[in-house]
């Protein structure tokens, strides 16, 4: 099972969502820490990005993480598809 771990970022970016996407971001980083390629969070990797993916947390709103060394995981941002994907 992958070590979590964040940045200060992507925990600014998780204090911003709304309570209800809050709850939503906690489930996906369960499933993210049980198995990093659950379906249900459609993990890929972000294209012209090396080493980082993304992870559904709904519809609208996704959040990156880096695979580091020793099984890690460095969450890195969370929020709206778009604004995610180009602020990388």
């Amino acid at each position: 099972m992958p070590e979590i771990e964040t940045t200060e970022r992507f925990e600014q970016d998780f204090l911003r969502l709304p309570p209800e996407l809050q709850n939503n971001v906690l489930k996906a980083l369960r499933l993210l820490a049980e198995n990093p390629r659950h379906l249900s969070l459609q993990t890929k990797p972000i294209q012209g990005a090396r080493g980082l993916y993304e992870a559904l947390i709904d519809r609208s709103y996704r959040m990156t993480y880096q695979r580091l060394p020793n099984d890690v995981l460095l969450l890195r941002a969370a929020g709206k598809h778009d604004e995610t994907l180009k602020n990388l």
